[in-house]
Order: structure tokens, then C-alpha cells, then sequence
């Protein structure tokens, strides 16, 4: 009998021994065994000579799921390093790392692919009688050198063109094993290619010669000096000696443009990994890369856990977004991750962004990271030049002032696109009564409902909480009921009435929902079926729009005031992202930002001497401050339904680490948003000079944390490295 230790997904901080009859199987096979009254998957960590249990105590494994590992070493040591440090039940880390898919127990066997073959009539066929459609003559033509799998011929032709040939009898679809497709390393065909600056040729070349050991590049870059490229002629000599690259994107958004560069440039299938696909499409990207099947794989933030036979190379673009840091349960930083996941398998990892992360940037400076900067835009685009405009004791129309339609108005005259970002979706972020001043709460989290008048509904963006627009107020019954304040619904509503000549296109998270909408919308803009782009913080990241001129910032004042101490970094990584999707062609581009604080020294550091001398200046401030990356923080975070009991509970745990070597508490306080879905929120933050010290006192007292009786009574968590406050 052998004696397997087991992973399970539960909330405990230890494995679980179980017998097994037979061979020991591969450490990361997958194992069903009974768990209570429960029958749970979970992955085989340890083989064990003996239990500290009684043979005759031990469970049984009900059955072994897998005859070959579905976590190679470097993912097993992966997942230990993120239960050790985030200090999280391993059996949640490995949940976090499988495929759904794999973790409902499916198989892991990989199914037979779909792909389009000439039929006879397809062989013999002359493509001239396809003349009146070339995109049928081009599919044809390349089927007569290999057969397509049906997902990439959907991809590069759509499918109308495949449903099309097949009609016709052109085309049939067989099943067969990828093994039995032309690998990728013999598909690649490199595109035209720009030629590279200096600055881009240095880049290249350093990152070039790191390849087959560890490295970490910071690829700091101003918005438009051709990142992406430096991106694509490093990877070029990956992909050349048959190895695989990984590139997360911080946005599914961001997605479908960068595969669609990748593809045109090295003509291979390239897998992508976002929260948008199925279960199973998402397993079958994992299994291809895994077996070495693809050369490039492009996803979000869980794409970091994907395996890779030959791994070559790590990108993180966009470095910087808060989206690469999980929020609840395993809370994981996909670029931390990445950095050790570099490490683990010897390859170089390049960190790119306009905008570098403070912690980033401080890790450049002490040479920890090899610093590669892009100072200028590529080609012959100049930076946008970057203005306040004082909108106080101005009258505002829909949220701008006069003088900013005026701006909008000459662009558009030019034949420009007009960028205008406001942070509020919904038509406003609250309904008042003009009678009395009452003002319609959501009672679960004590905050305004926003307005969402094209939906003629309000709801809390906080619980989700929703109900009708009533027609009286609730506190005086008066029927003077108005909106307050202003959101991208108002924005677009009355651009489109000041401005009826001119089409626009509201993007934000109620307009994108569905599969394609985004990529739909930003195609759209591309071709210049929208003037006016009114949006989110969706509109900032990293997108091309080379007709965009101009960009307005309706208010930019509420981060200036923040409790939160990253809101200033937050706010001037917005402000030089979305000044960058202005000017990035022949036209020169300007951005006006609308304040009532123009002379606030955050705004004046930003306009005067940009990010860089910013973030430099906010380290300095950090330092003097004692806060990260000169310090190293943990937070404890607990609600309840009685703040008394989320107070006492982090009371008791701050007892614990009161008097630990080198670490000091902080709290318990209530969160920035003390009331959310009717729970009450508090927060304790541990501090020290030292990550080792910190580690070491979470290690000590983490067990005791768990014990405790309140531990039951209130939802809590421990969130290491935290970037969220509120």
C-alpha cells in the first residue's frame, strides 16, 4: 500500500493522506477521493512512506484521474511558493492553477482537432472562377499547401468564408490529432518589419542576448516608441529556435489587436487565454501549450499558470495595471508571479510600460532589474502636449465646460476624433430630491445609487443592488426630484445633441458586455465610424487610435484627495496613458485636463516634467514615509454583520503580532467603504521594514489566526503585498 499526500481544494492549510493501492503515481496527477460526504479532485503532492494516521483511519483513493502529471515541476514549485508566501491553502493555489475544466475531474486526454481540407473539386479548381471573391481564392490558396485547423481559418478568413467553400463543395472538415498538423516552428513566415531606432535596436539586442537564462527588463517606453515592436523582434528570435512565449495582457479588450499584430507578423496560430472563452476552449489552449503545439500564447492575468514545454521568453505588457493583482481568494500578483516563474525555468521577463509601478521602477533604479528605455514616440509622432483648465465659477454643460467644446469642436472640424474620459458610468452617480436633499441610498452599503436612465433603473455599483426610478421622494414625497453629478450615459447624451453632425460611441462595462462587443466597437473606431469617444478607464489602456487629437478629462480632482496613499500614482498613470492615445500619428494631439485645483503640485509635476520625474519624486516621498517599496505590508482584512465582531475578531489577531520582531500593527480601522452588502468592514495592516521579518511573524501566528473562535463568526482574509485599500 502506498501513502499518498493530497492537495485538496478546501480551506485548509495542509494535505491529506490517503491510501493507494498500486504503483506510485507521478507527483501533479490528479486523484477523486471521498472527503466527508463530499468526492473531491484533488492533485498528489507527496508519496509517503507511512501516515501519522492508523492505516486502518485512512481513506482510500476512489480513482487516479491522469497516467501522466497535469502540473509539471516547474508548476508544482510555482504553486509552493505561492502557498508559502501568500500564505493560502495549497489546496486553493492548485484550484486556482487548473483549467476549470480539469478541475470538475473531465479528462485531461486532448481531443481531436477540426480541419479544413480541399476535397477534389477544391484541388482541381481555378482560382480565377473565384475572382468575385477573394477571400475564398486566398483560403483555397492555402489550403493547397496544409490543411487549416477550423478555429485559425475562423480566425484569419471568418467564417462565413469556410461556411461559404463548403458549401460550394470546396472544402470538408476532417478530425485529426494535432500531432498530425504541421508543428508551428515550420509555419512561421516573418512579415515586412519596420526598421528599429536606436533606442528599440539597444533594446532588442540586450534582451536578444539574455535569451536561454534569467533576466528582468523594465521596458519603460513613453505611449507611442513602439513597445509592441521591441515586443515582436525579440520574440522573433524565440520563436526561431523553436521556443514558446507567454504575454499577458491586463485587459480581454486589449486582446484581439495584440493577437492580431503577433499573427500578421510571424503567420502562426496564436493561443489565447481570458475569461471570455468556455471551459473547454480554455482547456484546450493549456493542453496545446503544454505538449509544445503552440508557439505564442496571449492572455490575462490567470494566463500566468499555463505550462509550456519549451518556455522561451515572458512579457508582461502594461506592467503597471491594477488588474495584474488578484482581488479575493488566492490573492496572487500575476507580475510577481511572473518574475519568479522566470526565474524558476532560466528565461528572460520583460516588465513594458509607459508608466512603471513604483515598486518596478525603485527595482530599475537599484539595478535589480536591467532598465531599457524608449524616451521618444516612434516615427514621426510627438508627444501630446498636456494643459489644465480651470473650471471654477464656470457654468458646465453636461459635466463640460465651455471652452472645452469649443476644443471639441475645432478638432472635429479637422477631421479628428475627440476623446473624453469620465470614471462614472451610468447617466449620474446620484438621484436628489430638490426639495429636501434626500438622496436615494443603497441601505447595504450606505452609498448613492448611480442613475442609469437608458435602463431607467438605479443601481449600486457596489452590491449590484438595483430598483425603478421613483417617481417621489421617499423622505418628503415631493415629485422635484433631480440628478446629481455626471456619468458617461449624461456625457454621451449630450454630445450627441451639441454635436448632431457627428457620430459617438460610449464604451465603458454596460456597452461591452457580450462576446466580441469590444473588438466590434474598437474596429469601429478605427475606421472612423465614431468622432466622439466618450468612455472609462477602458479607453486607456493601451489601445491605437491614430485619428484621436484630442483628449478631455472631465474631473480629475476626486484623486487628488484620496485616504488612499497609491491614488496620486494611480491618477498620474491615468493621465500619461490617455495622453498617449493623443497625437500617436502624423497629427499632433493635446490633452486638457478639468479641475478646480489647477495649481496642485501633482498636476503641475505631470504637465511640467512628466511621469518620470513624478514617480522619482514619489518614491523619494515613499521613503521618507516608510511606505513600500521601502517597507513590506500585510492586511487583514474581516466583515460582518456586526461591526463589533469584524473589530474584536482583527483585535484578537493584532494581539498576535503586537511585540513581533521588526513589525508593527495598524488598526483594526474601518475600510475606506466601511459598509458593502449590508456587512461591516475592518481592516488591519501589519507593517515591517524587513519581508523576511514579516514572513517569518505571518508564519508563526497564521495557525493561531485560524483557531480563533471569532474565525467562524466573520468572513476575513489575509492579503500580502495589498494594493487595494477600499
Amino acid at each position: 500500500m502506498t501513502i499518498l499526500r493530497i492537495a485538496l481544494p478546501i480551506p485548509k492549510r495542509q494535505l491529506f493522506d490517503y491510501s493507494y493501492q498500486g504503483p506510485a503515481p507521478e507527483l501533479g496527477c490528479r486523484v477523486q477521493v471521498p472527503f466527508g460526504s463530499r468526492t473531491l479532485v484533488g492533485i498528489v503532492w507527496e508519496v509517503a512512506e507511512k501516515s501519522q494516521w492508523p492505516e486502518d483511519k485512512l481513506k482510500a483513493v476512489s480513482k487516479l484521474l491522469d497516467n501522466k502529471a497535469v502540473f509539471n515541476p516547474t508548476q508544482l514549485k510555482l504553486c509552493q511558493w505561492l502557498a508559502s508566501y501568500y500564505k493560502h491553502p495549497i489546496g486553493d493555489v492548485v484550484q486556482t492553477a487548473l483549467p476549470v475544466a480539469l478541475r470538475k475531474g473531465g479528462p485531461n486526454q486532448q481531443k481531436l482537432a477540426q480541419y479544413w481540407c480541399l476535397t477534389e473539386h477544391g484541388k482541381n479548381i481555378e482560382l480565377s472562377e473565384l475572382s468575385r471573391a477573394p477571400k475564398q481564392q486566398t483560403l483555397i490558396e492555402a489550403l493547397r499547401h496544409r490543411s487549416i485547423e477550423k478555429s485559425q481559418a475562423n480566425q484569419d478568413f471568418g467564417q462565413a468564408v469556410s461556411k461559404a467553400l463548403s458549401t460550394k463543395g470546396l472544402i470538408v472538415l476532417e478530425d485529426k490529432s494535432y500531432e498530425d498538423g504541421e508543428p508551428w516552428s515550420a509555419q512561421i513566415k516573418i512579415s515586412e518589419k519596420p526598421q528599429a531606432n536606436v533606442q528599440q535596436a539597444l533594446a532588442i539586442s540586450r534582451i536578444e542576448a539574455s535569451i536561454g537564462e534569467f533576466a528582468t527588463f523594465l521596458l519603460e517606453g513613453v505611449t507611442g516608441s513602439g513597445k509592441t515592436e521591441v515586443y515582436l523582434q525579440a520574440i522573433e528570435s524565440v520563436l526561431l529556435r523553436g521556443q514558446q512565449v507567454l504575454i499577458l495582457v491586463p485587459e480581454i479588450g486589449l486582446t484581439p489587436q495584440t493577437v492580431y499584430r503577433f499573427k500578421h507578423r510571424f503567420g502562426i496560430k496564436v493561443g489565447v487565454l481570458h475569461s471570455a472563452l468556455t471551459d473547454n476552449e480554455r482547456l484546450e489552449v493549456w493542453q496545446q501549450s503544454a505538449l509544445g503545439q503552440l508557439g505564442l500564447i496571449i492572455g490575462t492575468r490567470s494566463a500566468i499558470f499555463t505550462p509550456m514545454l519549451k518556455p522561451g521568453l515572458l512579457i508582461v505588457d502594461e506592467e503597471h495595471d491594477s488588474s495584474y493583482k488578484q482581488q479575493d481568494g488566492l490573492r496572487y500578483h500575476a507580475r510577481d508571479l511572473a518574475v519568479m516563474r522566470a526565474h524558476t525555468e532560466n528565461i528572460p521577463l520583460v516588465l513594458g510600460t509607459a508608466t512603471p509601478a513604483l515598486e518596478t521602477l525603485n527595482n530599475a533604479l537599484n539595478g535589480k532589474y536591467q532598465h531599457l528605455q524608449l524616451p521618444v514616440r516612434a516615427g514621426d509622432a510627438t508627444m501630446a502636449r498636456q494643459q489644465v483648465f480651470d473650471i471654477r465659477q464656470q457654468p458646465l454643460e453636461f459635466g463640460l465646460a465651455k471652452g472645452m467644446l469649443d476644443r471639441t469642436a475645432l478638432h472635429l472640424k479637422q477631421g479628428s476624433q475627440v476623446m473624453l474620459f469620465i470614471n462614472r458610468r451610468g447617466y449620474a452617480p446620484a438621484l436628489v430630491c430638490h426639495s429636501c436633499g434626500h438622496v436615494e441610498q443603497c441601505h447595504s452599503c450606505n452609498k448613492p445609487f448611480t442613475l442609469h436612465l437608458s435602463l431607467y433603473k438605479l443601481q449600486c455599483h457596489h452590491c449590484a443592488a438595483a430598483k425603478g426610478i421613483p417617481k417621489r421622494c421617499a423622505n418628503c414625497q415631493s415629485s422635484e426630484l433631480g440628478s446629481q453629478g455626471v456619468g458617461t450615459e449624461q456625457l454621451e447624451q449630450g454630445l450627441a445633441e451639441y454635436f448632431p453632425n457627428y457620430q459617438s460611441v460610449r464604451i465603458d462595462s454596460d456597452t461591452t458586455r457580450g462576446k466580441n462587443k469590444l473588438d466590434t466597437m474598437l474596429n469601429q473606431i478605427n475606421n472612423n465610424e465614431f468622432q466622439l469617444l466618450i468612455g472609462t478607464q477602458i479607453l486607456s489602456k493601451g489601445h491605437h487610435f491614430p485619428n484621436v487629437t484630442l483628449v478631455i478629462i472631465l474631473d480629475v480632482d476626486g484623486a487628488l484627495f484620496s485616504a488612499d496613499y497609491r491614488a496620486a500614482d494611480h491618477l498620474a498613470q491615468l493621465i500619461t496613458q490617455l495622453a498617449g492615445r493623443a497625437g500617436r500619428a502624423q497629427k499632433p494631439g493635446e490633452m486638457w485636463l478639468q479641475t478646480h485645483d489647477p495649481a496642485h503640485p501633482l498636476l503641475q509635476d505631470l504637465i511640467n516634467n512628466g511621469y518620470g520625474h513624478f514617480a522619482r519624486y514619489a518614491l523619494l516621498e515613499r521613503q521618507h514615509a516608510n511606505l513600500p517599496p521601502y517597507s513590506f505590508q500585510a492586511l487583514f482584512k474581516a466583515q460582518a454583520l456586526s461591526a463589533r465582531d469584524a473589530h474584536e475578531f482583527l483585535q484578537q489577531v493584532a494581539d498576535y503580532f503586537t511585540g513581533a520582531e521588526g513589525v508593527m500593527c495598524l488598526g483594526p480601522i474601518p475600510a475606506l467603504m466601511e459598509k458593502r452588502q449590508g456587512q461591516y468592514r475592518m481592516q488591519l495592516l501589519l507593517q515591517s521594514n524587513q519581508r523576511g521579518l514579516l514572513q517569518q511573524a505571518l508564519n508563526q501566528h497564521i495557525s493561531s489566526v485560524e483557531a480563533l473562535p471569532l474565525a467562524t463568526k466573520v468572513r476575513w482574509s489575509l492579503d500580502v503585498d495589498p494594493q487595494d485599500f477600499s
